[in-house]
């Protein structure tokens, strides 16, 4: 028999729904509780439907969206008034360095709680009630 047959069949979980709640910084599951208790730090459980959140594995993926997303909106931006305008080096790093540190600090979290509710949605990681992830294998004698 196989797993899939032995396991109860699982409520479907719409992944536009569950990014653009995360994208909000809300819940993937219910939209409502807040996603982070900090800037980044992502709580536990939702408030106020008590899923679980804290099985996400983001690492390293929000920070690459997050620098490309910014790095396309950036350049550009300089290509456009260096052409028209041309102006000094220090008008360019006067505007497009605070204006890039600004985009990316608040691009981040969004990114962030998109890819969680991407995860969510696909069940990846600790959010199949049916994955038992083995953090520590024991090891073989043999």
């Amino acid at each position: 028999m196989s797993e899939e047959a032995s396991s109860p069949a699982l409520p479907e979980r719409p992944i536009g729904r569950a990014i653009r709640h995360g994208a909000r910084l809300k819940c993937p599951n219910c939209g409502i509780g807040p996603l982070y208790r900090g800037y980044l730090k992502s709580v536990e459980y939702c408030a106020s439907c008590t899923e679980e959140l804290y099985h996400h594995r983001a690492d390293d993926a929000p920070p690459y969206f997050t620098i490309l997303i910014v790095g396309h909106i950036i350049m550009p931006g300089i290509l456009l008034v260096e052409k028209a305008l041309k102006p000094d080096l220090w008008i360019h790093a006067a505007i497009w360095i605070p204006l890039t540190i600004i985009l990316s600090l608040s691009i981040l979290p969004v990114t962030k709680g998109a890819l969680i509710g991407l995860q969510w949605a696909l069940r990846m990681h600790g959010y199949d009630p049916n994955f038992v992830e083995d953090i520590y294998p024991t090891a073989q004698n043999g």
